[in-house]
């Protein structure tokens, strides 16, 4: 138990050179050694863009959104935070400078500075500070703060004064510093190149930060010699230059950083007294990693395959649930705006077909080609959010003579709209009903964790049993009103939200199909490599089933 006056300390992580360097990854690492030394751990992600939040980033320009249970959309480096340790993040675990800039400016309009000049510092960077405390709270003994851009950027000189200046205050043994930076391996020199790192750590020691510790990426183990040319001219103690090579394999950082003593200085720097660091459990999830007894292969047909970032989580979720099925999982990306009625038998070399979440019109209709693909060659499918959506519409057209069926997102006066916005229903008596809070869009967002009841001899109740409990990022729901006329034909409403009664899980019933599910919610940002997720630890049981199946009849 903590103690009840213990003070949280804080590591504060910057980024110099490149970014996309992985300072999530090593935040969460060090995060996961400190939970294994006993420790209550949190992490916080700043983000210097003006953007409010990145809810209304492209996929293109920012990557995958993570959403909180209490609804926050966050930045993508809060899912490896919730995927590397226990806690759970929240609204107050991500804020970007448009958040502080709007908070101060609330507060000036207000009269809450008494007509004092509003200025950087002290009013935004003790907004900041303030913003660091909230997302700490005070039941954790360390808070890792990362700092996203690179040191130089215009953006991120607020924070990175802030945090000085947060550390000046706190005094010694309360506070320490990492800095990760790019150790670059230059072909025509055939050689690893020090000097971006020494650069770099001079930008921060002119800002008035001295990093303890240098994580130095490179494409292979750095070795003692260039750590000692570091060491020097950065001046940062050998012990804490610590190399931070590629690796195959996520999970293999924390026993990385922990080999070379990262912890350790940490605990030292901040005064801490733990027992030794435990990392056993995370030694076997590698071996698992590393030794799978099969492999499947997984069509993941959306719209942005080019980039990877997109689905983080989704990714993540699909190999955690190989690992429970003892199985490497292979995911191929799948343009859906490439899919044709004459393409899409390209699919039918895959063990199972996943449509992802997504908005907007472009590729909608080879998503419903892929849904009506594994619907009639029974291959095991699974829809999240819009993929769920798609699987609504398809079976309407072709299974509940619903022709044009299709979303108001996608056409706003279709005959059929099976799929609408939650404000646009209408209850039995013509009164319409606004089933949740307008967002900062002015459009219906339905955000975060929600419960549903789960009806009983479902495969959606084989899974979850009674109730499941999900994180929402969606405003198109299953219209009520086409309920019905889909459930005669065949379509199995499998789960229900307690409290709107909005549809969430669509499923074909295992004696016309195998595996074949849509869900509203998205259950990836629930997976862990530790338990997996139901869900999708029986999509890739069924995966296997019909790799194993088809291996039959080739072999009949």
């Amino acid at each position: 138990m903590r103690a009840s006056n213990a003070m949280t300390k804080f590591v504060f992580v910057t980024g110099g050179v490149v970014s996309s360097l992985g300072k999530g990854i090593a935040s969460a690492s060090l995060a996961a050694i400190l939970e294994s030394r006993g420790l209550k751990v949190t992490l916080i992600k700043l983000d210097p863009y003006l953007n409010v939040d990145p809810g209304t980033m492209s996929p293109f320009q920012h990557g995958e959104v993570f959403v909180t249970d209490d609804g926050a959309e966050t930045d993508l480096d809060l899912g490896h935070y919730e995927r590397f340790i226990t806690t759970r993040m929240k609204k107050t675990n991500n804020f970007t400078t448009g958040q502080i800039y709007k908070s101060v400016l609330e507060k000036e309009r207000r009269g809450d500075y008494l007509g004092k000049t509003v200025q950087v510092i002290p009013h935004v960077t003790n907004e900041i500070q303030e913003f660091v405390r909230r997302g700490a709270g005070d039941e954790v003994d360390v808070a890792i703060v990362e700092i996203g851009g690179t040191v130089g950027d215009i953006e991120s000189l607020p924070f990175l004064e802030a945090v000085r200046q947060m550390s000046l205050k706190m005094g010694p043994g309360s506070c320490a510093f990492l800095h990760l930076t790019l150790v670059p391996w230059i072909p025509a020199a055939g050689e690893l190149k020090t000097k971006p790192t020494q650069h770099s750590v001079q930008k921060l020691r002119e800002i008035g930060i001295m990093p303890d510790a240098l994580l130095c990426r490179a494409d292979r183990p750095i070795p003692d010699e260039e750590r000692a040319k570091i060491s020097l001219f950065a001046n940062v103690h050998e012990f804490g230059v610590i190399s931070v090579w590629d690796v195959d394999n996520i999970y293999k950082v924390p026993r990385m950083l922990h080999a070379q003593g990262l912890d350790e200085l940490i605990c030292a720097k901040l005064q801490l007294h733990t027992k030794p660091a435990n990392l056993g459990r995370w030694d076997k999830l590698v071996d698992e990693v590393e030794h799978p007894q099969h492999e499947v292969t997984i069509a993941m047909c959306g719209k942005y395959v080019d980039l990877s970032d997109s689905y983080k989580s989704l990714n993540e979720a699909l190999r955690h649930a190989g690992i429970h099925n003892h199985t490497r999982v292979k995911i191929e990306y799948v343009d859906s705006e490439d899919l044709t009625p004459t393409s899409v038998a390209n699919l039918a070399r895959f063990d199972a077909i996943l449509v992802p979440g997504g908005f907007g019109k472009r590729g909608v209709e080879g998503k419903i080609l892929a849904a009506q693909y594994a619907r009639e060659k029974k291959i095991p499918y699974l829809g999240i959010c819009l993929g769920m959506q798609v699987a609504t519409i398809e079976y309407a057209r072709h299974k509940a003579g619903l022709a044009g069926a299709n979303s108001t997102e996608f056409e706003p006066e279709t005959a059929h709209p099976v799929i609408a916005l939650i404000d646009e229903w209408e209850d039995p008596d013509g009164s319409v009903q606004k089933r949740t809070a307008q967002s900062d869009l002015g459009g219906t967002m339905r955000l975060g964790a929600q419960s549903s009841d789960v009806k009983p001899g479902t495969l959606a109740h084989e899974i979850y049993g009674n109730v499941l409990t999900e994180r929402h990022r969606h405003r198109y729901e299953a219209n009520e009103n086409y309920l019905d006329r889909l459930t005669d034909a065949g379509l199995v409403i499998s789960a229900i939200t307690q409290r709107e009664k909005l549809t969430e899980v669509v499923e074909l019933p295992t004696s016309v199909h195998p595996w074949f599910i849509g869900v509203q919610f998205h259950p990836e940002f629930k997976s862990t490599p530790w338990g997996g997720h139901p869900l999708f630890k029986s999509f890739i049981h069924a995966a296997l089933a019909h790799q194993a199946e088809r291996a039959e009849k080739v072999a009949a």
